[in-house]
């Protein structure tokens, strides 16, 4: 009796123990966001946009809202970059509130370069349609943080390849015609920064000591690369 009455009381243990575990992540951190940012205010007049849209009526709602025509081809080329870009989010594609996925067709010219970027709220998987590719994603060296590891990989039509949330991340068509992509992501905003352009553009600018000495470089050669990026 008394091994059956111990054998209960594991089991009953084990079973409070493990629930704890499973549960207790859940108060752990905050929902991912899905806007860039959420300023806090003291106002009960103020709307509240958690998700960074409000929902419309299911009565209203109508099949086109779940809807997006004319990925099947490009849309125009960024002349700097060599690149066109066209996003199915939740702003073309109201129906995906909520949802929690997206998608994107990029086009890049050859020898051209999806500049260094992340998206802060999603991890991405592209497949590619045509061309050849090469991609790769940074990981910051748990060691050393002023180093990084290099995920590369040559892409052919046919080829998937991810990269995980919030890594910098780049594109480059090594061919010699047009590449053509398709991504997925796990948001219905996953956000875009351009690393490059977010840095040497930013409105107000960076003030130029700070830029050189981020970069080890010269104050003639910040200037120049602003011009760049602007």
């Amino acid at each position: 009796t008394n091994y059956i009455t111990m054998s209960m009381w594991w089991f009953i243990t084990s079973l409070v123990i493990t629930a704890f575990i499973c549960n207790f992540p859940a108060y752990a951190y905050d929902n991912n966001p899905l806007q860039d940012i959420c300023v806090a205010v003291n106002d009960s007049q103020a709307s509240v946009l958690v998700n960074g849209k409000i929902c419309k009526d299911p009565k209203l709602a109508t099949a086109n809202d779940f809807y997006f025509s004319s990925l099947n081809f490009s849309r125009d080329v960024y002349p700097k970059y060599g690149i066109a870009v066209t996003i199915v989010g939740v702003k073309e594609m109201p129906g995906l509130n909520t949802l929690g996925i997206s998608t994107s067709r990029v086009d890049i010219e050859p020898q051209s370069l999806f500049p260094f970027h992340t998206h802060p709220r999603a991890t991405e998987l592209i497949t590619v349609l045509e061309g050849t590719l090469y991609v790769g994603f940074l990981v910051p060296d748990p060691v050393n943080f002023f180093k990084s590891r290099l995920f590369s990989k040559i892409l052919n039509p046919g080829d998937v390849f991810v990269f995980p949330i919030g890594l910098i991340h780049f594109l480059y068509n090594v061919g010699h015609k047009k590449a053509v992509v398709f991504g997925s992501y796990n948001s219905q905003n996953p956000g875009l920064i351009t690393i490059p352009s977010s840095i040497f553009a930013s409105e107000p600018p960076i003030m130029d000591d700070i830029l050189a000495k981020g970069f080890q470089l010269n104050k003639t050669e910040i200037a120049q690369l602003r011009k760049k990026f602007s």
